[in-house]
């Protein structure tokens, strides 16, 4: 399975890239944190380290380490407007579970 983006995600990403005026794409991933265990962590990246997993995507390159990539596999990451509010949201037939504000979760 694959990382995959919708049409918006992929479109945010490529619209940060070229407003940063550098980066070959984004990087998904997970730390340790939160009353669930698990974060999402999402950056830009400019280059890659030799271990990374590299997926492509409606054109743009989406970056994993091999230990995120157990918690990782077959994400779908969407970005979403409701009113004022916007972000990345991450669709992970791998959680089992996630805290109540949603900002955590466990496999």
């Amino acid at each position: 399975m694959a990382i995959t983006l919708s049409d918006s995600a992929a479109e945010r990403v490529k619209s940060f890239l070229e407003n940063r005026g550098k980066g070959i794409g984004v990087r998904l991933g997970v730390t340790t944190t939160g009353c669930s265990g698990l974060a999402y962590v999402l950056e830009f990246v400019d280059d890659l380290n030799d271990e990374d997993i590299v997926y492509e995507d409606k054109g743009v390159k989406v970056i994993i380490d091999p230990k995120s990539k157990l918690y990782l596999e077959g994400t779908h990451l969407e970005f979403k407007k409701e009113g004022l509010n916007e972000g990345f949201e991450f669709v992970n037939p791998n959680v089992k579970g996630e805290c109540g504000c949603g900002e955590s979760f466990t496999v």
